[in-house]
């Protein structure tokens, strides 16, 4: 089906808006009145600047106010109709979004609506123009899409259609179902959107906190459903009203609202791509550093080993049991990264920039990136070099789609040679987790990514209070665990940097890792002595236990599941590692310790 996409849902000027829209593959576009207002160009100009992009207008909105009015206001308003119909002609717009009124004005009366839009719809006729007409959730007096509908339906005009909105309809809770029985030609537009599930005024969630499909919490794909079902055949539009959205770089922004479109129509049958490939877990974290020598003394009282050498780069691999840390000594700025937190200047230091997924089939995840508007990076491949398919997740982090020690697949291990005598731990450490913080406005781009791009599963938004603010965090993983991804995001704009990213590292006994890590010479962080005092009265322990925790700063949780026990090094860089230990299939990341370690990080500095 034919995408278009609001111009409220970007930012920039107009002509920015438009050409964004364009790069990224949209057919059409929604022109929202102040971003019209706004410009220089004449509405002719905006028409021809369209049409030179290839983007048809598919609606302009919104009217207000308009029905249920006594009569003098209801000819006031058809003045003001007038005037926006010329316009529309000038634009080559043939559909105009009318919303149910929230004027105090407004009287409870179907049929006093039904008439006055009945003869809105006459003029608009007489422009060769067609309204549609949508229930806002916060509607005076009409306030659900069946309501809506049956006003229209009372009208009986054919220039007068409704205009479906997701987030109006599944915001209110109501039934999407009944939509199917709506004749598909009187359904003159669908407009979609995603939402969290808070609990906030209507009106506020969503001037402010809309989504892209599948960053939130509603069902858009069982309502598309019931639209197509109903004989709609427009286009599938986009009109999101968020914050960050619109102080964010419009093109990446498009990208990702494109993105949502192509996999809503993977849900519902409306378009195939390349079936998602699934990691079945973390192949290396590869850490880059201008100074390799801190994060290596860190890496060796962790207990790894370096165990080979990159034939041809300054990469180094060291291991320890199943997991595997690539340092590469370079300069930290990656030539793929974008929009910061993948890059950054020398002055940063060591940072985590890149992940090796196992995949069980690299360039099938490869091609599903690329039809999902996913970088497939470049590289510079020396004679011999395993032939690696990397993609540049939305913070700039190389993904690499590898495989290791696996017959009919190339190893990327084979562009490394082993270094003499030297054998790893098999102790049954591995990655449990890779914590990436994300730069403040593409956080919900970053969490549809892992799940469209990787076949991830999404995990419910989780806040922690930080010592400056509130971080944001959401997990996205393997149904089994093999992969565990928490993104995590500051409280503001200037918050990009303040939050390291961090490898954990699993281990069955996390008492004995610490102890052996700082005998070794490491620094494990500090926990303030009234955590453990809370603890006491949270939790029984056996004798000792509390103190062991409180010697070497071992943090502590439980879910439904199972016990957690955690605790950090300090940090090297913009990097630090986490011990765990799960016990019982405990599922989470120790969410209710995070505010102690944050402060106790801010703290360590």
């Amino acid at each position: 089906m034919r995408t278009s996409i609001a111009t409220v849902s970007l930012s920039g000027s107009l002509t920015e808006k438009l050409t964004a829209a364009a790069r990224a593959g949209f057919d059409g576009v929604e022109i929202f009145e102040n971003d019209l207002l706004a410009s220089p160009l004449t509405p002719e100009e905006v028409r021809a600047r369209c049409a030179d992009l290839g983007l048809t207008i598919d609606l302009y909105q919104p009217m207000r106010d308009i029905e249920a009015v006594p009569a003098d206001e209801f000819a006031r308003n058809l003045r003001r109709a007038r005037a926006k119909f010329a316009v529309m002609n000038r634009l080559g717009a043939d559909t105009v979004l009318v919303c149910s009124s929230v004027s105090p004005l407004a009287v409870d009366d179907d049929a006093l609506a039904a008439e006055q839009l009945a003869r809105l719809a006459d003029l608009a006729q007489d422009f060769g123009v067609r309204v549609a007409y949508e229930a806002l959730a916060w509607g005076r007096h009409v306030s659900t899409y069946d309501h809506a509908w049956r006003i229209v339906e009372t009208a009986g005009h054919p220039a007068l259609g409704t205009c479906l909105d997701s987030f109006h309809i599944l915001s209110r809770g109501s039934d999407p179902k009944p939509i199917g029985d709506i004749p598909g030609e009187k359904i003159f537009f669908l407009q979609l959107a995603d939402a969290p599930l808070p609990a906030m005024d209507v009106l506020q969630w969503s001037r402010h906190h809309r989504r892209f499909p599948g960053q939130g919490g509603f069902d858009v794909a069982g309502l598309l459903r019931h639209v197509l079902r109903a004989g709609y055949d427009g286009p599938l539009s986009l009109e999101v009203f968020n914050d960050v959205f619109r102080q964010a770089e419009a093109g990446p922004t498009a990208v990702d609202a494109r993105r949502s479109l192509l996999v809503l129509q993977e849900e519902v049958g409306l378009g195939a791509l390349p079936p998602p490939v699934v990691p079945t877990g973390v192949a290396f974290a590869e850490l880059v550093t201008p100074d390799a020598e801190p994060v290596t003394s860190l890496l060796g009282a962790l207990g790894f080993a370096r165990t080979a050498r990159h034939r041809g780069k300054p990469v180094e691999l060291w291991e320890r049991g199943e997991a595997r840390v690539l340092v590469n000594t370079g300069p930290a700025t990656l030539p793929h990264a974008r929009r910061g937190a993948g890059g950054g200047t020398a002055a940063d230091g060591t940072r985590l920039a890149a992940v090796g997924l196992e995949s069980p089939d690299p360039a099938g995840a490869a091609r599903r990136a690329e039809a999902l508007l996913t970088p497939v990076l470049p590289r510079r491949r020396a004679d011999g070099d395993a032939p690696l398919d990397a993609v540049s997740a939305p913070d700039g982090t190389e993904l690499f789609l590898c495989a290791t020690n696996r017959p009919q697949l190339p190893d990327w291990r084979a562009d490394f040679t082993d270094l003499p005598g030297i054998a790893a731990a098999r102790d049954g450490v591995r990655i449990d987790h890779l914590s990436l913080t994300q730069p403040w406005h593409h956080f919900d781009e970053a969490v549809l990514f892992h799940r469209a791009v990787l076949g991830l599963d999404a995990q419910e938004s989780v806040d922690v209070a930080d010592p400056y603010g509130l971080l944001r965090s959401r997990a996205v993983s393997t149904a089994d665990g093999a992969v565990r991804i928490p993104l995590t995001v500051g409280a503001a704009p200037g918050d990009d940097t303040a939050h390291a990213r961090h490898i954990a590292l699993g281990t069955p006994d996390v008492v004995a890792a610490a102890r052996r890590f700082t005998e070794a010479g490491g620094r494990l962080l500090p926990i303030p002595a009234n955590y453990y005092d809370d603890l006491a009265a949270r939790y029984e322990f056996t004798d000792g236990e509390l103190a062991t925790y409180r010697e070497l700063g071992i943090l502590y949780d439980r879910d439904a599941h199972g016990v957690f026990r955690h605790c950090y090094t300090r940090t090297v860089g913009r990097v630090f590692f986490e011990l765990v230990q799960r016990d019982g299939g405990y599922q989470g990341y120790g969410a209710a310790n995070a505010p102690v370690r944050l402060a106790a990080q801010r703290t360590a500095r």
